[in-house]
């Protein structure tokens, strides 16, 4: 639905940009089937958004002739969210769209009245995201920039990939879908032409990429939220039993969702028992309560 929503905003600019477009021009932009672009055009409608076709040569599809797109207004509690989410930004996603972030928040906050900007400037003094897990992202950068390329552009990748088992090893060319952070690690999702199915590859396992002229079609009935919880969901987890001493107990209260149980012991110490993805991310955890 989201992904819906980003598309039907894109179709409002475009018509209201550009008048008299054509179907297949407006399909080929978003990069959806003329049968798609129609049902947006239907979703408009019932959106109370009026978008009328002209006939001929010189004729195409528009909005109705003075409709615009409301004022961007921000609630004070929207004008924080937009601070925080491009905050977060700066720490998963590090140099690849950090530029990007400040840039954009920049221009929100010159266009907000004086208390949504004071809102973020209390929320940047007294809302803090730190010391997020991540992999190191310099050393993976050039690669995650060919990937945000090749998956934006929809055009295919060849890789020489090194996973843990040995018959997932070698040379693949793949159709690079989305490119997803989880856990401290950067995925890419895509549809790997030797396997012939969908599957899930470890960025920073990616020796070479090489980004290929040939495109590909993104599959309308794939939804990549809907997969990634089946994917995540089989994979195999670490399962850990850590005993935090009487004095660090307080700790255990403190991050009581980080815990798939816990056991109060006579001496004062408690046991926890967590599920990790792989022994980084476990060892990140377990190092950021020590001392």
């Amino acid at each position: 639905m989201t992904n819906v929503a980003t598309r039907l905003l894109t179709l409002i600019t475009l018509l209201q940009n550009q008048p008299n477009q054509k179907a297949y021009e407006l399909a080929d932009k978003l990069g959806v089937s003329l049968r798609t672009i129609h049902r947006y055009f239907a979703m408009l409608d019932e959106m109370g958004i009026p978008v009328y076709a002209e006939r001929g040569p010189y004729g195409g599809f528009s909005l109705v002739r003075g409709y615009k797109l409301p004022p961007l207004t921000f609630s004070l509690e929207e004008a924080v969210a937009v601070y925080l989410g491009t905050d977060l930004i700066r720490e998963t996603w590090g140099t690849l769209y950090q530029d990007a972030a400040r840039s954009a928040l920049a221009k929100v906050e010159n266009i907000l009245p004086d208390e949504q900007r004071a809102e973020i400037q209390w929320a940047r003094r007294s809302l803090i995201s730190t010391n997020l897990y991540r992999a190191e992202l310099a050393s993976l950068s050039p690669v995650m920039e060919k990937l945000r390329q090749a998956t934006r552009e929809r055009v295919q990748i060849s890789m020489q990939y090194q996973g843990l088992a040995k018959e997932n090893q070698g040379r693949r060319k793949i159709d690079p879908y989305a490119l997803v952070f989880r856990s401290g690690w950067w995925y890419l999702v895509g549809h790997c032409h030797l396997r012939k199915a969908i599957r899930t590859f470890r960025a920073d396992r990616i020796q070479t990429l090489k980004i290929l002229t040939s495109s590909f079609e993104y599959p309308e009935d794939f939804d990549v939220q809907v997969y990634l919880q089946a994917e995540f969901k089989n994979q195999p987890v670490i399962c850990a039993h850590l005993r935090f001493a009487p004095e660090a107990a307080f700790m255990v209260k403190s991050n009581l969702s980080m815990w798939e149980s816990t056991q109060e012991n006579k001496d004062g110490s408690v046991d926890v028992t967590l599920t990790a993805p792989d022994l980084s991310w476990l060892a990140s955890v377990t190092l950021s309560f020590a001392n």
